[in-house]
């Protein structure tokens, strides 16, 4: 079973991180979701993950929130650990709309859905509103895909970063947050250094970036930044030299 903790919550909404599974098959890199419930009750989960962890996370999920209530998905990018269980959370509520890159509005129906199921975002991303909750789509094409995005909600100062701040922990540990940088960032480092493809980007994105107001800064897998290593992490990522074996 995945681990659930509310990372926060108020008046007007919530964040729910579903991180590590522990009974995690070897050869299937372990994904961390999130979702964010409005005041209505509503759902808004990012990064649902692969078709081979759906019934993990629809578990892990249905032991605090009802999955018939999730409206809306954020897809970051087209691979399949984000995204090639859509066409199973279509069963559980048909009508789900899933925000994602123009560039994959084509491709992401291999998965499931039609037509009608995606959002196309445009390149230079939007504002959306999940009921009373206001949300950034902010651009990070080529970190590392080419229609690549990520979730800003500057109420709860929280980034949703997708791939970027990712780490391939070992076996056993599970730390939600951060706790030691330095030895935290070793296991991130040959993963950047091959996945994200363009130093340009990387250093536009990082500006961008550095100009928030985050608390948390919360990848797709491995644990997430708060604080000072919020800014430990943009200052290491900028300096860092990409797009290398």
């Amino acid at each position: 079973m995945k681990r659930i903790e509310y990372i926060y919550e108020s008046d007007t909404h919530k964040w729910m991180a579903i991180t590590r599974d522990p009974s995690k098959l070897d050869h299937i890199i372990d994904t961390n979701e999130f979702l964010i419930i409005n005041s209505d009750n509503k759902g808004l989960l990012l990064d649902p993950g692969g078709l081979e962890i759906f019934p993990i996370v629809f578990s892990s999920i249905s032991r605090d929130f009802s999955p018939d209530d999730i409206t809306h998905i954020f897809s970051s990018h087209q691979d399949p650990d984000i995204i090639s269980s859509i066409s199973l959370w279509l069963e559980v509520n048909p009508s789900i709309k899933c925000y994602i890159s123009w560039l994959w509005t084509t491709f992401l129906p291999h998965f499931g859905g039609d037509d009608t199921t995606y959002i196309p975002v445009p390149d230079e991303g939007m504002e959306i509103n999940h009921g009373n909750v206001n949300l950034s789509l902010v651009p990070a094409h080529y970190l590392h895909s080419s229609g690549n995005f990520h979730l800003y909600d500057k109420k709860a100062k929280i980034f949703f970063s997708g791939d970027i701040g990712a780490a391939l922990l070992p076996k056993g540990q599970s730390d939600l947050f951060v706790r030691d940088f330095e030895s935290h960032i070793k296991m991130a480092e040959k993963f950047h250094k091959r996945w994200m493809g363009s130093e340009r980007a990387k250093k536009k994105w990082c500006e961008r970036v550095m100009e928030l107001d985050i608390e948390m800064l919360c990848p797709q897998h491995g644990s997430i930044y708060t604080g000072k290593n919020v800014r430990k992490f943009l200052e290491w990522f900028y300096a860092l030299e990409i797009g290398y074996a």
